[in-house]
């Protein structure tokens, strides 16, 4: 089959297509005839730094985390997929699982889950990286409650998009920052209270939307001195859930707050291989939600096909996207 190959890490990693073996699926898994991925910023970090990263792959390597496509075989009569099924799912690209950056993939079926039926089949790749961190955070971290406030950081982001859509569906009185109108106007189309952080101080902002009480919940998807503001937003022992903690902080904010915080690294079931089931569920319902037009995927309107992953990484890291993009195999 053909496949994209990372065969360099570094600021201008090297891809290269290639003629290799398709995979055999073993029991437990299914054989993916891949219709799209997507890319993801985590996609970015590890072709830029690879070794550095301790669950990058060894090289060459399939990139390509969130797959989409139709089962085309299973090695035993047991698995949930028949042959022909239209699936979805995070699930390679680490470690020693071969992504989706080819024409066929297998994968684990427990990360897996029936595709929306509404959307086209390409394009549900967009989902499912974005959608199991956006859930893990706002439910299985911060048990999100109807009619709490949640502050969401970079709320037109690929996970704060989702994470905005998914908090106004429970009940939450929700809130986003943004960094220009644009990004305004899409936080504002999904019901949420815009906040142009450029313009305007977190005790300013706190102050107009709390009375100076704070948020319940805040949701960090940017990481660094958004962290810090997040504590800073935060109300008396609120809960702050982040994304990006990987760097060194001052919590004195959290201590005098008496907060909670949680951190989401939602790679770690593809890692380890514990907690893989729960991410085929959580998929099956974010399923149903789109088909009961209950959430959406923002896209980009630049797609490209998987042999360009090179150009998908420059377009992204130009700061262009507005949305996923999306990578698109066998036309």
């Amino acid at each position: 089959m053909k496949a994209m190959m990372l065969e360099r890490f570094g600021e201008a990693p090297s891809f290269a297509l290639r003629d290799i073996e398709r995979p055999e699926p073993r029991p437990g898994e299914v054989l993916i005839k891949v219709a799209g991925s997507s890319f993801n910023p985590i996609d970015n970090k590890i072709a830029a730094l690879g070794g550095k990263l301790g669950f990058a792959p060894a090289l060459p390597a399939v990139p390509g985390l969130d797959v989409s496509g139709v089962v085309e075989d299973i090695p035993h009569s047991m698995s949930r997929f028949q042959p022909g099924d239209r699936v979805f799912g995070c699930a390679g690209g680490v470690a020693d699982m071969p992504g989706a950056l080819a024409e066929y993939m297998v994968a684990d079926e427990r990360l897996l889950a029936p595709a929306p039926k509404c959307m086209d089949l390409a394009e549900a790749a967009a989902l499912p990286l974005v959608s199991i961190t956006a859930w893990l955070a706002l439910f299985e971290r911060a048990n999100l409650k109807p009619c709490r406030t949640l502050l969401v950081h970079g709320g037109a982001g690929g996970v704060g998009h989702l994470a905005v859509q998914l908090a106004q569906h429970a009940g939450a009185k929700v809130f986003a920052t943004v960094s220009n109108e644009d990004k305004a106007a899409v936080v504002e189309s999904m019901g949420a209270t815009p906040i142009p952080y450029r313009e305007v101080s977190v005790a300013d902002y706190v102050a107009e939307h709390t009375g100076g009480e704070g948020f319940d919940v805040v949701f960090d998807t940017v990481g660094g001195k958004c962290l810090d503001q997040s504590f800073e937003a935060a109300a008396l022992g609120g809960q702050v859930v982040s994304t990006s903690t990987r760097s060194s902080h001052d919590l004195s904010a959290m201590h005098a707050k008496g907060l909670t915080l949680h951190v989401v690294f939602m790679l770690l079931p593809l890692v380890t291989g514990d907690g893989r089931p729960l991410y085929g569920r959580i998929l099956h319902e974010i399923a149903g939600m789109v088909d009961d037009d209950d959430l959406a995927v923002l896209l980009d309107g630049a797609r490209f096909d998987y042999t360009e992953v090179a150009e998908a990484h420059r377009y992204w890291a130009s700061g262009q996207a507005m949305g996923k993009i999306l990578l698109t195999v066998g036309g």
